[in-house]
């Protein structure tokens, strides 16, 4: 994994103090904290549309118990997010990435602060079209001859003599996409490094599926949730990372053995953001019953290690503490 960026500038405590929340034991345990009907007013979350399923789970399930509170989850993509974010246009950023250093300047040259939070695992899928019964397993290599810059393989044979002559049809996510950032960089060695001859989905993951279920040579990657949603429409190459052939799950994903296209999803709040009652409490929620939001997102959940230390976090929130860490996750 990647060196965490922990970057919560200071927020005010008496401003924080405006309300005052419980954060549950750290356990994970599932409770309905956060909930409360006096909470009123709007929270506007965009960014990453694989962290937009598991945002809108969450906004579904803490407008359940808050009626008077509106959230809106926009899908412009992890950058397109972040751009936002920092002009201080929405309230929280879905990121299926770290921030990245430029970002992080735009924000504080308009004095936005934030804090980085996980709220799920994800293993990056390779989809293939369900009648691909030969490229099973690929390797990181394999993955980079295919999709490297300036690549001209257009058909399996040339990504291995033993697959068969068959053209390779390419479908991937836009340049804005933290999915195509992550992958460029772990497979590619340069983030925003690839090919460009694909089919550019946008922040249209449906359109990969859709892509790849109606080419016989098809492939492409996205975020997990998206393949298990639609598993035998579509299918997943285990992937050959220098440790032998591990499928994309929730438990490789969760113990590392997905290697490396395991990752994790982040939200990042903002610090004027979180003066607000609502966006504190909604906050809250979002990590202390992310099983169930996790499970009604196809998305997979985070660990007890993993909650513990957002539970830690969201209660540095709202205390106000500052906190810098750049230990490795």
């Amino acid at each position: 994994m990647p060196k965490r960026r922990t970057y919560l500038l200071s927020i005010g405590a008496a401003a924080i103090a405006a309300t005052t929340l419980t954060v549950a034991a750290c356990g994970g345990d599932d409770d309905d904290d956060g909930g409360s009907s006096d909470l009123s007013g709007t929270i506007v979350i965009d960014g990453s549309s694989t962290v937009a399923p598991l945002s809108e789970a969450a906004a579904e399930l803490f407008q359940d118990e808050n009626p008077g509170v509106r959230v809106t989850v926009g899908t412009s993509g992890t950058g397109g997010g972040f751009e936002k974010f920092c002009r201080g246009e929405i309230d929280i950023s879905d990121a299926s990435r770290q921030i990245k250093d430029e970002e992080i300047e735009a924000c504080e040259s308009n004095n936005i602060t934030f804090e980085e939070l996980d709220v799920a695992n994800d293993a990056l899928s390779v989809i293939l079209n369900p009648s691909n019964d030969f490229a099973t397993c690929l390797t990181t290599d394999q993955l980079n001859t295919i999709w490297k810059p300036g690549s001209d393989v257009n058909n399996w044979n040339q990504v291995d003599p033993s697959f068969p002559d068959l053209k390779l049809s390419l479908f991937g996510p836009g340049t804005d996409s933290g999915t195509f950032d992550f992958f460029t960089d772990v497979i590619n060695g340069e983030e925003g490094a690839q090919r460009t001859d694909y089919n550019n989905i946008g922040e249209d993951d449906n359109a990969a599926v859709t892509g790849v279920a109606g080419s016989e040579g098809g492939m492409g990657y996205l975020g997990y949730s998206f393949f298990s949603e639609n598993e035998g429409t579509i299918i997943a190459a285990e992937i050959d990372g220098g440790e032998g052939c591990v499928a994309p799950s929730p438990d490789t994903a969760q113990d590392g053995t997905y290697a490396p296209l395991g990752r994790q999803l982040f939200i990042y709040p903002s610090g004027e953001a979180l003066q607000k009652p609502e966006v504190q409490a909604f906050v809250e929620f979002y990590i202390n019953n992310n099983d169930e939001i996790a499970e009604r997102a196809s998305v997979i959940a985070l660990n007890d290690e993993q909650k513990e230390e957002a539970l830690a976090k969201v209660e540095a929130l709202v205390s106000g503490e500052v906190s810098e860490d750049t230990s490795t996750s």
